[in-house]
């Protein structure tokens, strides 16, 4: 019961509140599915852009979770391949777009013809890359983009490259920190030479996308991105750390009780022994975008056990949601059977919390099976994605007590791995 009373937060109690108001379920229905489809159809377009041979072309494909070789990805070459803006589709998530444009390199540059060439208008934010450091069309771009109100982000790209270099010259003096340290600064100093104000900078790695900057610059881009665009930006997220995980985890819990609305109003027919009317095909849409969404579908297991050389049946062993596995009517039937005695636990708590809940009667119950079954499924399919992201790196479960180790020293781990 208490963790059934957990995952409703106060905001969803609020909303559900309004939504019932005047007993008018059918139009809060319709406002709820118009408010999820807006979500949805929300579109996110990102603009890369940077010098000749910068890794341009490698960071639109890391930051959509492609390899350079994989079908769909953006054209890699020691020369700029790149003439027009052009843009890749995230593979998963349609409406996130990552524009490809081209270097700024060029002779004939200028940062105000470059921004109407490339239109300017259509993108929420820029990606600035340089592979060493940051120029003079760097900083001109940046000052064109900030005078026209967009945000713009510099990316300083393989890192992994200068490390890699300064172990073989020094081996016995290296220090990966300090030689960080020493790239971040200089690469603001450049920047601040050139008029740029305050500049933040992020070391990143195409080929290590987990390593290095990306988790600050992820948190920076979420913190500043409007509410529906952050919802697209989180789930496009490649699955490349467990915070990354946990945050999918919470961006979906804040729609599962507009999901349970609609798929329990919409219900044309009661399941067979079972004082529940829901529309399984909701649910098993829902379902199947969990488990796309946490890497946990055949496609991205086999492309995971193929980064870490390992047998996809390893990775799978440690999946323990049958939904995980088959997402099928009969199955969700069944499951949906077993989530009815959680749910009473549900409707208890809401019933005493919303007065208008309790005379919803067999409404109220159907809304509360959906709830608590939609609910365990994405707690089951959050835990599973964790223990496959661990499982595939060898990074383990350290212990204290009963207490699992806590998230940031579990990434640790499995960062310590992938070095």
């Amino acid at each position: 019961a208490s963790q059934s009373k957990r995952s409703i937060l106060p905001s969803d109690i609020a909303e559900f509140e309004n939504a019932l108001e005047g007993g008018r379920m059918a139009e809060a229905a319709s406002k709820i599915m118009e408010n999820l489809q807006a979500l949805e159809k929300a579109c996110l377009d990102i603009a890369v852009t940077g010098e000749s041979g910068s890794g341009k072309s490698s960071f639109v494909n890391a930051i959509r979770g492609l390899g350079d070789e994989d079908n769909g990805s953006a054209l890699t070459g020691v020369v700029e391949t790149t003439k027009v803006p052009t843009p890749y589709s995230h593979p998963r998530h349609p409406n996130v777009t990552v524009w490809d444009l081209p270097g700024i390199g060029t002779p004939e540059f200028q940062p105000s013809t470059y921004l109407e060439q490339v239109n300017f208008s259509r993108y929420d934010f820029f990606i600035l890359i340089a592979s060493e450091r940051f120029k003079s069309n760097h900083a001109r771009l940046a000052c064109e983009i900030q005078r026209l109100g967009k945000h713009f982000y510099f990316v300083r790209s393989k890192v992994d490259a200068d490390l890699d270099a300064s172990k073989k010259r020094r081996p016995r003096a290296y220090n990966e920190e300090a030689i960080l340290t020493q790239i971040r600064n200089n690469c603001q100093e450049c920047l601040v030479a050139e008029k740029v104000v305050a500049p933040q900078v992020f070391l990143l790695s195409s080929w290590e996308l987990n390593k290095y900057d990306f988790m600050k610059l992820e948190e920076t881009l979420e913190k500043e991105l409007p509410k529906h665009k952050r919802h697209a930006f989180l789930l496009a997220l490649p699955n490349i750390s467990l915070g990354i995980l946990e945050k999918k985890k919470k961006t979906l819990q804040k729609q599962v009780w507009k999901l349970a609305t609609i798929s329990c109003v919409v219900a044309t027919a009661p399941i067979p022994g079972l004082s529940v009317v829901c529309d399984v095909t909701i649910l098993i849409r829902s379902l199947s975008e969990y488990c796309q969404n946490f890497g946990l579908d055949k496609e991205s297991l086999t492309k995971l056990a193929e980064k870490v050389n390992k047998p996809v049946e390893e990775l799978k062993e440690v999946i323990r949601s049958p939904l995980a596995k088959e997402i099928s009517k009969d199955l969700v039937v069944k499951m949906l059977t077993k989530a009815a005695g959680g749910a009473l636990m549900v409707l208890e708590y809401l019933a005493s919390t919303i007065p208008v809940f309790g005379s919803m009667a067999a409404g109220g119950i159907s809304y509360a099976t959906t709830y608590h079954m939609l609910q365990s499924f994405l707690n089951e399919v959050a835990a599973d994605a964790q223990n496959v992201l661990i499982k595939a790196f060898d990074a383990r479960h350290k212990k204290c007590g009963s207490q699992h180790s806590s998230e940031e020293s579990q990434d640790r781990e499995i960062r310590m791995w992938l070095v």
